[in-house]
């Protein structure tokens, strides 16, 4: 069964700074029709990161949505045009003060599929030197380091629930970090 739905029509419903809400008509593929709600965002880059003593970079901060402080891999949204790996640097050195020598391409995420539109690349960074923390206005946040085996426990004893995070703490499995 082909499984494709077609859009018919889109009313932007909600225009806001970081993201827009759209009602899309659509066809199913029994040919019924059905309004799909998506939440358009411009995307994101995350990127893990080693530092000197061969230990993960990551970032605690506080998540109004959730109320919440979250540990997370260093990321943001990209800006208009901004190329993913080129936000993934920008990021590191904002939130860690790392700068990264070498980067991988770990593929990418798409964090809630049924309504959210985003995208985040993430990516690894093996090499790393100190250059200075960079936050932007407004940006809390506490960097924490951690080895990889800590970060993998802390991932099944539900410490860790950020998606971008746990996906890059799994893809980074292939690399055999202590």
């Amino acid at each position: 069964m082909k499984l494709t739905e077609k859009t018919l029509s889109t009313e932007l419903k909600f225009k806001g700074r970081i993201i827009n809400v759209r009602h899309d008509q659509i066809e199913l593929p029994d040919g019924k029709q059905a309004m799909r709600e998506v939440v358009e965002h411009p995307g994101g880059a995350c990127i893990a990161a080693l530092n000197e003593k061969g230990e993960l970079l990551l970032v605690e901060q506080y998540r109004y949505p959730f109320s919440m402080e979250m540990l997370e891999f260093p990321a943001g949204k990209l800006e208009p045009n901004e190329d993913p790996l080129e936000a993934a640097k920008r990021e590191l050195i904002e939130e860690t003060g790392y700068e990264a020598l070498e980067i991988i391409p770990l593929g990418l995420v798409y964090p809630s599929v049924g309504y959210l539109s985003e995208i985040i690349y993430i990516y690894f960074a093996p090499q790393t030197k100190f250059v200075g923390q960079d936050l932007d206005d407004g940006e809390f946040l506490n960097v924490r380091t951690y080895f990889y085996k800590e970060l993998m426990d802390m991932a099944y004893n539900g410490k860790i629930n950020d998606a971008k995070t746990l996906t890059l703490i799994l893809r980074l499995n292939q690399f055999n970090l202590k």
